[in-house]
Order: structure tokens, then sequence, then C-alpha cells
């Protein structure tokens, strides 16, 4: 059987996590090309991981390489033109989270992949975890009812990326669409997928980056990484209302007078309640008495695990041995329900999701 032949598009953080996983895989898979706007950087990239072709325009690459697999990894404004160049080049693809820079994009890139007959994939990553698993696997089995009510918080107390995370212009926003992404779209898989019907959200720009000294140091960028506005929210809140009357109440910040940072995300069913704290906790009653269940082993989101899983699923549903686990149209609706809350907060009431 021939090697899936695979291109990852963006160098940084989240490019290295990919190859990293592909090439787990072993010889089923082999990691033929790489591009970045930055050659060096590209270069020193392939170099690292034994990648025969390196680039500086994922237009070229896709001209002179037969890709089946692609990953893009870059920064959120170059998702859409990435996405598209590689899905009419003839590969699959798999586009970070978010998606897009808005939903808008979002149509556009799901659009292209249907005309090319080709898979889109997105990085939601929550959904591959152990947590996301065990409570997949009790609601199945009716033990917690029907899932009516979700808080789902992503606080940090002081944790901008810094570099383009905090410029508008190149992330689409802040802590909303880098960290809410995730558990907005984890909390709407475990409610089993519904339709969002409207969004009332506010969003905070108080606090500002690199407020105290005594800050997350792992979040200091060196100064050739430093020449970005800083232009995003600190903080959103919002309320989003599902089609089946589920309801979900969400947090994030990068920054916030918190005492902890906060990751952590409670589902109330008509049988029990559920957190994902770490590991999953039950919460229910028996003969009579409220009880709180821990299964046994962990329950816990390993990234490294969840990666390799996700990028396995890929390449499984890329040839057709199994369903994908996110499709585009998770991408897009989860683009509808951040425009929605950013709208908004921008005009000061409830916004309709169509």
């Amino acid at each position: 059987m021939e090697k899936i032949k695979v291109g990852i598009i963006g160098t940084g953080g989240m490019g290295n996590g990919h190859v990293q996983a592909y090439q787990a895989l072993g010889d089923r898979v082999e990691v033929t090309a790489a591009c970045d706007i930055n050659g060096d950087k590209a270069k020193w990239y392939a170099e690292q991981y034994g990648i025969p072709h390196v680039y500086t325009d994922y237009n070229e690459m896709m001209a002179k390489e037969k890709l089946d697999c692609v990953s893009v990894t870059t920064w959120n404004a170059a998702h859409k033109g990435a996405a598209v160049a590689a899905l009419r080049g003839g590969a699959n693809v798999l586009c970070e989270k978010p998606l897009a820079m808005n939903a808008a994009e979002a149509e556009e890139m799901k659009r292209a992949a249907e005309e090319n007959g080709k898979l889109l994939q997105v990085g939601f990553i929550r959904r591959f975890g152990r947590d996301a698993d065990t409570i997949r696997s009790l609601t199945e089995n009716g033990v917690m009812g029907d899932i009516y009510y979700a808080k789902a918080n992503y606080l940090r107390r002081d944790g901008c990326p810094g570099g383009w995370f905090g410029d508008k212009a190149f992330s689409g926003g802040g802590p909303l669409i880098d960290l809410g992404v995730h558990v907005i779209d984890l909390s709407r898989y475990l409610a089993g997928n519904p339709k969002p019907v409207s969004a009332y959200g506010v969003t905070f720009s108080n606090l500002g980056c690199n407020r105290a000294a005594g800050g997350e140091k792992a979040w200091i960028l060196p100064p050739d990484r430093q020449n970005y506005a800083y232009s995003v929210e600190d903080l959103a809140s919002a309320m989003v209302t599902f089609e089946n009357g589920f309801t979900l109440q969400v947090e994030a910040s990068f920054n916030l007078n918190i005492p902890r940072d906060l990751k952590c995300i409670q589902l109330f069913g008509t049988k029990a309640g559920a957190k994902i704290e770490g590991n999953v906790e039950l919460y229910s009653d028996m003969a009579g008495m409220f009880v709180n269940v821990q299964p046994q082993g962990s329950t816990s989101f390993d990234f490294d695990r969840s990666l390799k899983d996700e990028i396995r699923n890929f390449v499984d549903a890329s040839q057709g041995l199994t369903a994908c686990r996110a499709t585009a149209e998770d991408g897009l609706m989860l683009m509808k329900i951040l425009d929605a809350i950013y709208e908004s907060a921008r005009i000061g009431r409830s916004v309709d999701i169509r």
C-alpha cells in the first residue's frame, strides 16, 4: 500500500505537534512537504523532522507536490487561504481551530471541500480526550439523562500568548476565539451537537496584557515576535441557546482578577450532572441519597495523546475507514456562535443565529 503523502502549512507550535503525530503513525504516512512564510523557520523545521521539500508559498507547494493530506496550522487569518488552496489542489485538510476568522470564511472553506470532493476536518482536539469519551459513554448509556444546561469556563489570570494572538487582524479576536472555542465546542459535542439559535454576549478590554512583573513567564516573547498590536478583548462572557432547549453559559479570559486559572466544564442532565476539571466527576442521587462518583482510572485530557488520536482519525477518515469526528459543518456552527457573541457584545442585545 502506498504511503499517505502529507504536507504541513505553518511550522509553529501546533505545526510541531502535527508532524510528530503524523510520524507516530509509522510507515503508513510520509510528511513530504512543509510551508511557512518564514523561510528560515520552515527550513529548520524540515531539517528537524526529515522533511524533504520546503516552501514559503502554499500555492507553489500544492502545484509541485502530490499530497493526500494537509494540516493547516498557521495563524487564524491564513486558515481560509491555505485550506482552500490545499482542497483545490486535491488534498484532504485538517485545519486547526478556529476554522476561520468568521462564518463567511468558514462557509467558503466548506464549499471548497464539497466542490472538490475532499474532507475538511477541524482541529477540535478536546473531542478526542478521555474526559470527552467518558462523558459520551455515560450519556449514551443513559446515565446523564437529557443534558439541558452547561457552564464552560476557560479563564486565565494573566495568559495572553502574545504576538499575533493579541492582534485582531491576525487572530480574529481574543480569548473567546482562542480559548472559548475549545469549551464551547466540547460542551456542544457532549450535548449531542444541537443547532445554536441565539447568543447574548459581552466583552471587556479593561486590563490589557503584561500588567504585572509576576506574570506567566511562558508568555513573554522575544523582541522579534512583539511587533503586533494588542487589540483583543480581555474577557468574554455569553449565554448561547440551542434548538433543543440546551443552554450554555461560557466565559473566557486572557486577563482577569481571579485567584487562579480555571478550566472547567459543568454539564447538567435530568438524571445526573458532571464536571470536567482534571478527571471527570459525576453527581446524582441513589436510594434516596445524593452521591458523588469519580470513575476509576484516568479520565483527564492529555494533549499529546489526544492530538495523536485526532491525527489518526483524520487520516482514517480521509481514506473512508471511519467517520470524521469534527466536520466542516461543526466548524461552521462554531464560527456562527462566535460571530453572534461578538456581534451581540457590539450592539448590546441578543443575536439570532441562522
